[in-house]
């Protein structure tokens, strides 16, 4: 089983390749944008761009989820993950209907789907890992919980030996709970 601190940094790494993947599919998508200017634009040479932007604000959510570690951020950072998945689903879809329909840079081509495929699996891990985190901090909340109320028993149990010593086994009468 992971640490608490194995899973943080795991966070950390797959949310700043999340952001270099976002960063280079948004890149490829402007290049992309920017040569079909030139002939004819089609529905899937901006895909990247958008699929990118959505990477790049999981990788941004993951890093916020990794350093404050509360529930919202972890459901905020989920959704994140969510979105960043369809948007580089989507991202492949356009990319391959397009590379059916026109003839597109192979490599540029290449790149891209590339891209999508390594941040749907980076989106992936990432919703994963932040299941991992909140179940962590879940037991974690739970035995301080727990530590706490069995402290407070602790507690209890030695204000009636004190009451008990005091009493020296004598019975002694209670009133409101206190002897008197």
């Amino acid at each position: 089983m992971c640490t608490r601190g194995q899973i943080i940094a795991s966070l950390f790494v797959l949310s700043a390749l999340e952001i270099g993947f976002g960063i280079t599919s948004v890149a490829l998508g402007a290049v992309s944008i920017g040569r079909s200017r030139a002939q004819e634009l089609h529905l899937g040479d901006s895909s990247p761009v958008w699929s990118g932007v959505c990477f790049l604000i999981c990788g941004v959510c993951g890093i916020v989820c990794a350093k404050k570690k509360s529930g919202r951020i972890m459901i905020l950072f989920s959704a994140c993950c969510i979105c960043g998945l369809i948007g580089g689903i989507l991202n492949f879809q356009f990319l391959r209907a397009l590379a059916k329909r026109t003839e597109i840079s192979y490599p540029r081509h290449v790149a891209s789907m590339s891209m999508a495929c390594l941040g749907i699996a980076g989106c992936t891990l990432s919703a994963w890992l932040t299941c991992r985190l909140a179940s962590n901090e879940q037991q974690r909340m739970f035995l301080e919980r727990d530590h706490s109320l069995h402290h407070s028993h602790e507690m209890t149990d030695k204000v009636q030996e004190i009451t008990d010593n005091i009493s020296n086994g004598i019975p002694q009468i209670m009133q409101n709970g206190r002897p008197t």
